[in-house]
């Protein structure tokens, strides 16, 4: 294995998980794999692509049980950096382990569930532990419900990132509900947006990839590029059939970023993000 303590960051790949068909799925679910995906398929594929760190995120199928996650960490410390899903009422020694190990945020799977309420008694302790951690709240969820979510979250002082572009819908366009609250809130300089998962934005790749350039100027324009990372969504999941990692290399080129807005996107955010 490469010693990442000496290795430049050429690349960080910030949206990855990692998981085995063998493991206990969540009672609830949207989708069941069956194949693996290790660290080791993982890391071939950095290091084919040239990029040298990665950030794993928690698949929604394990649901809170992060032992495989956490054991991946384990494995490369210094390579990874880890988003996990836990319960409202975890206790802080066990996030504080899970600091240790290398873990800078959690991460809310809001798409297909009921949305919550953040100023909810319940989620006081749980939140006032994110931010004392001065980890990010992850958000996935449409692009409709989450101005409405990220106004409730973002006068606690807690840093949030949203998944896929905030899940807009391609085919309608820059117009459609959410799209401009959410360019608003990116003023503040407390909201960083994943570049990634292009294919899941609802139309056919041409379009997608329209959509995605015309998002990633407005999005440089009021976030800033100190605010934008790209991730590859490794494996896929749900599509596995047309997606590989090779695909998102040639959706990230073909967004036409500069060069400084491209070594921003995979180096200098993600490394003050993700704490690498």
């Amino acid at each position: 294995m490469v010693d990442t303590r000496t290795t430049p960051i050429t690349g960080i790949d910030c949206h990855a998980h990692v998981f085995s068909r063998g493991l206990e799925l969540a009672a609830v679910r949207r989708y069941t794999p069956d194949y693996d995906a290790t660290l080791a398929q993982y890391q071939g594929h950095l290091h084919a692509h040239g990029l040298s760190h990665g950030v794993l995120v928690q698949p929604s199928f394990l649901g809170t049980d992060n032992r495989y996650l956490l054991a991946a960490l384990r494995q490369a410390p210094e390579q990874l950096r880890g988003v996990v899903v836990v319960a409202r009422d975890v206790s802080r020694a066990e996030l504080d382990d899970m600091a240790r190990l290398g873990v800078v945020g959690v991460r809310l799977n809001l798409m297909g569930q009921a949305l919550p309420d953040f100023r909810d008694p319940t989620w006081k302790g749980f939140l006032g532990h994110i931010a004392e951690l001065d980890w990010h709240v992850e958000l996935h969820g449409n692009m409709a419900d989450l101005p409405g979510l990220m106004g409730q979250l973002l006068p606690l002082g807690i840093k949030l990132v949203v998944d896929h572009f905030g899940r807009p819908d391609a085919r309608l366009g820059l117009d459609q509900p959410g799209f401009a609250q959410l360019m608003e809130l990116g003023q503040g300089g407390q909201v960083w947006i994943k570049v990634s998962g292009i294919y899941r934005l609802g139309a056919t790749t041409p379009r997608n990839l329209e959509f995605a350039r015309a998002s990633l100027t407005l999005l440089e324009h009021h976030f800033g590029p100190e605010r934008l990372v790209w991730g590859s969504d490794w494996p896929h999941t749900q599509h596995e059939a047309n997606v590989r990692f090779e695909t998102v290399m040639g959706q990230l080129h073909a967004l036409d970023g500069s060069a400084p807005l491209m070594h921003a996107l995979m180096v200098q955010a993600p490394q003050a993000l993700f704490k690498f």
